[in-house]
């Protein structure tokens, strides 16, 4: 039976705010409904590892969305200083190359003591998907698993056939996702919250249909049922 707290487990906030007060009034309402939140570079530029700590005060875990492409050792620094912060999950650009990604999931540390769960950007969710758009980011994953990454950053169009391509333990991190009546706005490849889950996505990433809600702990609710209801059809 799982549990009932892995819906909530699966989702995360984003805290795309300029502001440390910003983000601690919104992880103060939330947290009792969900334990992830995305730090990005525009709340890591204002504030620092004290936007980590924020989280952390309140029992959270940090995904690090800092996206780092650069050369190898310095990314591997990057990674390291995040581990040591307590950061829980961070990201790299496949793009960076093979070199770059090793470097990074030797930092990240290996198996049991793994300190920080590394993930690949494939192809950005605000890019308009194509024909080869599948095949692109499936080849970034295959290269991401091949370097020793956990897991990638794609689209709910892409999930399947990154697992099938990389295994069902490879972790999939879906941004993008929107409930069916708001509109994409920047955004053009979105899901609704069940369709990511039911396609194969691990962790959602949500951020305006909660965060500029009226009542943002009211908004997560649905999320998090549509969530549950999901994981009880999907097949694993």
């Amino acid at each position: 039976m799982r549990s009932m707290r892995e819906p909530a487990e699966r989702l995360i906030i984003a805290l795309d705010v300029p502001s440390l007060g910003e983000a601690e009034r919104l992880v103060r309402v939330l947290r009792p409904s969900v334990r992830w939140f995305k730090v990005g570079s525009e709340l890591f530029t204002a504030a620092g590892p004290a936007a980590v700590a924020l989280v952390h005060a309140y029992g959270g875990s940090v995904f690090l969305d800092m996206k780092f492409h650069d050369i190898p050792n310095t990314v591997a620094g990057a990674i390291s200083s995040a581990a040591r912060i307590g950061v829980a999950m961070a990201n790299v650009h496949v793009a960076g190359g093979e070199a770059m990604l090793r470097a990074a999931a030797q930092a990240a540390g290996q198996g049991t003591k793994r300190r920080v769960l590394l993930i690949g950007v494939t192809l950005l969710t605000s890019e308009q998907a194509d024909s080869r758009s599948s095949e692109r980011v499936v080849q970034a994953a295959r290269l991401a698993h091949d370097c020793g990454l956990d897991g990638v950053v794609a689209s709910a169009l892409e999930a399947r056939a990154v697992k099938q391509a990389c295994g069902e333990p490879f972790v999939v991190v879906t941004p993008g996702i929107r409930p069916d009546a708001l509109a994409e706005d920047d955004q053009r490849r979105t899901a609704g919250p069940a369709e990511a889950i039911r396609l194969g996505a691990d962790y959602l990433v949500v951020g305006r249909p909660v965060t500029r809600a009226v009542d943002p702990a009211r908004a997560v609710q649905p999320i998090i049922a549509d969530v549950e209801s999901a994981l009880t059809d999907r097949v694993v």
